[in-house]
C-alpha cells in the first residue's frame, strides 16, 4: 500500500509558491520530499494540496507496485 502525506502547507509570499514536506509511505519505508508549487495565494487548497503530492510521486525514486493506487490524505 502506498501512502502519500502533507506536513504543513505554507505560502511563500516572497517566491509566491507554496511549500510543504511530504511523505510517501511504501510498506515499512517512508520518503520524504521538499515541494514547491508556484500559484497565486488565493488558489484553491484541494489544487495546491493535490499539486504537491503529485509532484512529490515524480521526485520519488522508487516504484510503487502498479497494484498499488496511491491513498492522498488532505
Amino acid at each position: 500500500m502506498q501512502t502519500i502525506k502533507l506536513k504543513s502547507v505554507r505560502y511563500n509570499a516572497q517566491i509566491g509558491a507554496f511549500e510543504a514536506r511530504v511523505d510517501v509511505e511504501r510498506g515499512d519505508r517512508t520518503y520524504r520530499y521538499p515541494c514547491r508549487l508556484a500559484l497565486p495565494m488565493d488558489a484553491e487548497i484541494d489544487v495546491v494540496k493535490l499539486g504537491l503530492m503529485r509532484q512529490a510521486l515524480r521526485m520519488s525514486d522508487t516504484t510503487a507496485p502498479k497494484s498499488d493506487r496511491p491513498r492522498f490524505l488532505i
